[in-house]
Formats: C-alpha cells, structure tokens, sequence
C-alpha cells in the first residue's frame, strides 16, 4: 500500500497517498505562482483551496484516502491554471471586490491582544516582525510598551464576520488558519507530517505565544489579588458608611478620638442647613458614596472570576447618576458654604466696682444640668449639645483668666460667628444668648451658650475673658474650673482634656494660675 500523508485543506484533515499529494502540491504551485502576484490574488486562492476540499469531501468524506483519481477530478472540474480567465466567475479563480483594508486587533493570529496580529494584516508582512520590533521598542524608554497599549485601548477587535472582511480589505476572511500560520504554499497551510517544516517565523511566534501565555497568567493572578483586595475594600467601606450613616450604629465609628462623632453628622445637617438643602444633601451623599463602592465591588469580582457581562448600559446610567449627584452635591454645598464665608467678632464686658482678693468664680447653667439627646465632639475645647425636642443648640464656653493692668475685676465676653458677609456675621452673634452677671465678690457664668432654634450653627463660638490683679486668689466650683483654657496648667493636672486640682483655690502670680499650697 502506498504511503499516505496528512494535510490540512481548508480547515479540514485529509489523508492522502503520496503520488497524489506531489501531483495536488504542484497544481497548488502553479495557481500560486499564477495568481499571488494578481489584485485579490491571495482571497482567490483561499477560494480555489476551499473548494477543492468541498470536492474531496464530496467524493471519498474525511474518513477516505484521497487517491490521484480524485486529484485528477479536481483539476478536471476546476480547470488548469494556465486556462483561469480571472476575470469570469465560476468554479475558477475570481477576483474579489477589494477595498481599503481597516486596521483591527486580529483574534486569529493573537497572543495577548491580536495587536501585531492585526498591524500584520494592515501591512501584509507576518505578524512575528512586528512583535520584535514592539520588544526592541520597548528597551527604548518603553516606547513599545506605550504604544502597545495605547493601540490596544484604540483598536476594535475584528471579533465579526463584518470586521475580519474589512480587516482583510473587502475580501472573505481567511478560514482555517491558525494563529501564526503563513500563506498556504510555505507548507504551513498543506503540510504533512515528517516532510512538514517550520519557517522561522512560525518557530519564533510559537515562543511569543509561550511567553505571552505566561504573561497572561501573572497578569491574572495579579488582578485577582488586586480584585480581592478591591471586594473587601468596597464591602467593608460600604458596610460602615451603612452602619453609620443610615442605621446610626454608633460602636467605633463614633468615638471622640477620631476628633468628632460620626454618627451624628447627618443629624447634625438640620442645625447648619436648611431643611430642603438637608434632605437633598442626605439623598445625595449616600449615591455618590455607595456607586462607587459599588463599582469596586463589581470590578474586583470581573478580575478575580474574568468574566465578561453585558454591563455597559448599566454602566454608563450609573457613571452619569454619579457625575450628576456630584454636581448637584457640589451646587447645594457651595450655595450654603458661602453663608459661612466671612466671620465677625462683637464684645460686652462687666467690671466689679471694687477688687476683691479673694474672687469666686461660679456656674449658673451648668452642662451637667442638660437634658440632651446627643453630643457632637470637635476636639476637647469645642463640643455641641443637641435637644430633639427644642431644636436648641448648646455649644460649651471656656474661658480664659488674664492679668489686668488696672487693677480692676472684670469679665469681657467674646461672640463670634460666620455670615455670608461681615454684616450678617456680626449680627448673627447677637442670637447667641450667654449670660454671666457680677454680684458681691462672685462672678456668675453660663458653662455654656445657646443657639435658639430660630437660627442655624455658624461656626459660633462664646469666650469668657476674666481680668484679675496680680496675687488675686480665685476660687472656682467644678463646672468653672471646666471651662478654663487648659493651657494654664501642666500636663500632670490633665483629665480627660479638662483641667483638675486637688482643691477649688488658685492665685494668680505673674500672670499665671497656679495650685495654693495649704
């Protein structure tokens, strides 16, 4: 029995005698050699190859051994090559309308995006000499890199019937090529098993394909770390923003040593804002936070599972909901931060007729005696008390003990606050309701101001100024002595950012307080 060979004809195996595989190559040579150098020439072949492997199925199927009788056939109903009339249809070569090719990233001949693929397709050149000039490229400063991945984003993929013809410049795609296989007569399209060689180019392709595959593989595991770390980012995020903002868990997220209370922000927007701005703000804020996350969420679970979803509708809706809740978000809080954007001081004093040497120092409304649903802590020496019922604000008072030059006892109270102007601001500080009086050698003071419910927070703030001559003892009741700048102590009487001493009795000496020693 004579030797049969394999072939790869059109995409389909064939076994194939050996006196009938010479006389098929030569046939194939000669229309090569007719029709290469032709407009369409190459589409053509790929025609004639396709049909000649229709009539091999047609006469023995792909189990059979195709014999020198079914070439003879074959070159009976398609013609010689030297009869072709290119320009007559039928079963003989035709030329196929030609256009401009267009350049897209090629699925067929790819490693890790079909771009080189593709450039050599555009530029009729094989594919293997582009991706060693992208490797050279890249030793130039990345060059190659850059461009690699800029033509990457750019580039379609020719994943259509549509996109491989106009890849391929109007003519059919080519069918049952494999990636990194060259034109039909190098013997990579019709090749048999020991008498098959490999050109260099196929060789060197098949060890870019290697080393791509490799690439990919660490790529992936990289973006699936990066993916993982992306979900648990977006779930814990999104989980404390939904503790904290929505169902108002308090837990850590409201502790003072974060400088304020978290928690209660978003209640904290009825004293600052109005009541439209409020609940616009609190719709607004959750969209443009959760989104995001969201996202994230989403993102780390395509590059840990890499799979691929029809998701650009959904995508794009969300994209402009974000941009718009942004906007909108930044417009509301422009439009109410310009109420806060200048700030004015006024002052009342009251002196004592007589200095006293011995001066007390009391609270007549004390924070102790509040009745308050929730604090909020901006640092030690600024905290806000806030009544659900009466809408009132109280912010606490400190106060501050200097040396007068006079001789005189007197107390100067500052209010500030923030306006839209240094008219509004200014009386903005007349609402502030702070009460302190002078009776006998006693100084009455409030622990703390109140903002009436008629009015909003502007960053308001009460000092109580007491002037005292030199060697003056001071006695203060606790809430007082709470209310004093805690730089007038050392560090050792410092309790919970208050200042302590073992007794109520200090004197002033060099214009500082200091503990009486008894």
């Amino acid at each position: 029995m004579d030797k049969t060979i394999k072939i790869n004809l059109g995409g389909v195996l064939f076994q194939i005698d050996e006196e009938a595989y010479k006389m098929l190559r030569q046939y194939l040579n000669e229309i090569d050699s007719r029709l290469r150098n032709m407009p369409g020439g190459s589409e053509a072949i790929e025609d004639i190859e396709s049909r000649i492997a229709e009539i091999f199925q047609s006469q023995k199927g792909n189990a059979g051994v195709v014999t020198k009788e079914n070439v003879e056939s074959v070159i009976s109903i398609i013609g010689k090559p030297e009869t072709f009339d290119y320009e007559n249809s039928g079963d003989t070569a035709r030329q196929p309308e030609s256009s401009p090719k267009i350049l897209y990233r090629n699925p067929d001949d790819s490693i890790i995006s079909g771009v080189c693929g593709g450039l050599a397709v555009y530029m009729n050149i094989q594919s293997v000499w582009i991706r060693v000039l992208f490797i050279l490229a890249t030793f130039l400063y990345g060059i190659g890199f850059f461009v690699y991945i800029a033509l990457w984003i750019a580039l379609p993929l020719a994943n259509t019937d549509v996109r491989r013809k106009e890849m391929y410049g109007g003519a059919p795609a080519p069918s049952g090529r494999r990636p990194g296989q060259e034109d039909i007569f190098t013997q990579q399209r019709l090749h048999s098993g020991p008498q098959s060689q490999v050109n260099v180019g196929g060789a060197v392709n098949e060890v870019f394909r290697s080393i791509g595959k490799a690439f990919i593989i660490i790529a992936r595991v990289i973006l699936a770390i990066i993916g993982v770390s992306l979900v648990i980012a977006g779930f814990v995020a999104l989980a404390s923003f939904i503790m904290v903002f929505i169902f108002k868990y308090p837990g850590y997220f409201s502790t003072d040593e974060l400088g304020f209370n978290l928690v209660y922000i978003p209640d904290f927007l009825n004293y600052i804002v109005s009541p439209a701005s409020a609940l616009w703000i609190k719709v607004l804020v959750p969209v443009a936070v959760i989104l995001p996350l969201l996202a994230f969420i989403y993102w780390g679970l395509k590059m840990i599972f890499w799979f691929r979803a029809k998701d650009g509708i959904i995508s794009l809706t969300a994209l402009v909901l974000w941009v718009l809740s942004l906007s909108l978000l930044s417009i509301i809080l422009f439009s109410e931060g310009v109420s806060f954007a200048e700030t004015a001081k006024s002052t009342s004093e009251q002196a004592m007729p007589a200095a006293p040497k011995e001066l007390y120092i009391k609270c007549d409304r004390k924070v102790s005696d509040l009745n308050y649903d929730k604090s909020i802590s901006f640092e030690d020496d600024y905290k806000i008390y806030l009544t659900d019922e009466s809408r009132d604000i109280y912010i606490r008072t400190m106060m501050e003990i200097f040396s007068s030059d006079d001789n005189t006892v007197k107390i100067r109270v500052k209010k500030r606050s923030a306006g839209r102007s240094k008219e509004d601001a200014y009386s903005k500080t007349d609402r502030l309701i702070y009460n302190y009086r002078i009776s006998g050698d006693t100084i009455f003071t409030d622990e703390y101001f109140t903002v009436p419910s008629s009015g909003k927070w502007a960053f308001d703030n009460v000092r109580a100024n007491i002037f005292i001559p030199e060697g003056t003892i001071v006695h203060f009741d606790t809430a007082s002595r709470k209310m004093l700048d805690q730089n007038y102590w050392s560090d050792e009487n410092e309790n919970d950012g208050f200042v302590t001493a073992r007794s109520g009795e200090m004197i002033l000496k060099d214009g500082i307080l200091q503990e009486i020693d008894r």
